[in-house]
């Protein structure tokens, strides 16, 4: 991926790793657009990145994800990359709780991604050179039993981007997907974003920067702290690492 003289679009571009991402790539002098629900949130990070865009999306809705690639394609008709961050990740007690929160977590993590991309693929296309990145987790290869939902998304859009790197092989589209470990930002609560179980997001961003720029072609960005994660299966011994690695962070009370 080329990093700079682009028009970047990341959704959940107002917290943690997407507001992240969106400055890194605006001190790049990248155009960037970032897309949340919370206008405020929006407004902030616009307001301390004077030039950057935004504009309010719900991405689990599919309606508003409608309204909102028409705006997208009306307004920035160079946009040739976009970031697929936005996400939910909530604790569920499958023997008590209701369907409500897997339900939501599939509409968002999973039918979001694809229902944008299905909408702004047409314009990508159209560009001389464009990149899909999809964000998935570490918790793709290995799940977090106390979020089965959120894994599950996670596992489905890893799949979901290999399929759709393969059907693109042949055009103008890089499809790249970015795995995090457990970072410190908000999104299970305030207490992850000083979690020192959890990578600081700084450091976080810092690597993958290096590997976009360092490594143009690679198509999975995994910072070193995701790979156990990321290759659980190969390297042996799963089932024990996932009881030792599930054992470990209900020890260290993540997602509480």
């Amino acid at each position: 991926m080329q990093t700079t003289h682009n028009t970047i679009l990341i959704t959940g571009g107002a917290s943690g790793i997407g507001r992240a991402l969106a400055e890194a790539f605006y001190a790049l002098g990248n155009q960037v657009i970032i897309a949340g629900r919370r206008q405020a949130l929006l407004d902030e990070v616009t307001a301390a990145n004077p030039g950057m865009a935004s504009s309010v999306l719900d991405v689990g809705s599919a309606g508003d994800i409608e309204r909102f690639a028409a705006q997208v394609k009306q307004n920035y008709p160079a946009l040739n990359v976009v970031i697929h961050n936005a996400g939910i990740m909530l604790r569920e007690d499958v023997q008590t709780q209701s369907l409500s929160t897997a339900e939501t977590t599939i509409a968002t993590n999973l039918l979001g991604p694809i229902r944008l991309n299905a909408a702004l693929l047409p314009l990508l296309l159209k560009q001389a050179q464009a990149t899909v990145m999809t964000v998935s987790s570490g918790l793709a290869f290995l799940p977090l039993a106390t979020t089965p939902t959120y894994s599950a998304t996670k596992a489905a859009i890893h799949s979901y981007t290999q399929a759709l790197r393969y059907q693109l092989k042949d055009t103008n589209v890089q499809v790249l997907e970015l795995a995090p470990p457990y970072v410190q930002t908000e999104l299970m609560g305030a207490r992850q974003a000083n979690d020192p179980h959890a990578m600081p997001l700084k450091e976080f961003i810092a690597e993958v920067m290096g590997i976009l720029t360092d490594s143009p072609n690679a198509t999975e960005i995994l910072v070193e702290r995701v790979k156990p994660l990321r290759f659980a299966e190969a390297n042996g011994g799963y089932d024990g690492f996932f009881k030792t690695f599930n054992d470990g962070m209900a020890a260290a009370g993540v997602g509480k």
